[in-house]
């Protein structure tokens, strides 16, 4: 065999790997959205967002995200486990009657056919100093985080969970118990709260009214992929 015919078995070789990629992802994209249980339903506008993200933990990044009438409490949250079987777990349920996000990423693995996919979700623009990403009622099933948080307005720490509020109904009243939170549990109610330089895992990620963002897009990635580590916010983020 010549080494001419050498090489052109190498490069038909890398060519159909690169085709056998290609079809696998293709195959692979819808069963990835369905099994990380990752929507976006799309309303009328560019990119105007309900967002929920539900069952399986979600890794992610933000430079910044600040909302008013904040509220936290401790809950139960329904957990899947590794072997498929469900489970309790308490996490912190944190919700935001408005909110401004200054850039995020959402990270989640998934195994198909034996392989490890990423989704990568990543919304907002490259400006540390946009806070381009606008939320109503954001609700998040915090498992654990990293990164600096201020209080400010009239802030009431070690409230009964059931007592905290965070959204109006029609009527202009506030929903009564908005996170869901049982009796006696440990709970945060503050006017204005503002995350920096976060890096953290949620168990449920859900903004059921209404996201707006100048960007967003969605990736499918081999292997184990982090979001980016978060840049340091530069201003002040605006009413949201």
């Amino acid at each position: 065999m010549s080494p001419r015919d050498v090489n052109a078995r190498r490069t038909s070789a890398r060519e159909e790997g690169r085709t056998h990629w290609r079809r696998s992802l293709a195959v692979a994209l819808p069963a990835l959205l369905a099994a990380g249980g990752l929507g976006s339903a799309m309303a009328t506008g560019a990119l105007a967002v309900g967002l929920r993200i539900q069952d399986r933990p979600v890794d992610f990044t933000t430079s910044s995200l600040y909302g008013t009438q904040y509220g936290a409490a401790v809950v139960d949250q329904t957990v899947v486990r590794a072997d498929g079987s469900t489970g309790s777990e308490r996490v912190l349920r944190m919700g935001f009657a408005d909110g401004v996000i200054n850039g995020l990423c959402l990270s989640r693995r998934q195994q198909i056919g034996g392989a490890t996919y990423t989704l990568l979700l990543t919304l907002g623009d490259d400006d540390p100093g946009s806070w381009e990403i606008r939320t109503k009622n954001t609700v998040l099933d915090l498992r654990g985080a990293t990164g600096v948080l201020d209080m400010d307005g009239v802030v009431d720490l070690n409230v009964d969970g059931a007592d905290v509020k965070t959204v109006k109904d029609a009527s202009g009243a506030y929903v009564a118990n908005p996170l869901d939170s049982p009796q006696h549990r440990f709970g945060i109610q503050a006017r204005y709260a503002k995350f920096d330089r976060i890096t953290g895992t949620a168990q449920d990620f859900q903004i059921p009214g209404l996201l707006t963002t100048p960007k967003l897009s969605l990736s499918v990635r081999p292997g184990t992929v982090a979001c980016p580590a978060p840049a340091a916010p530069t201003g002040t983020p605006g009413t949201p």
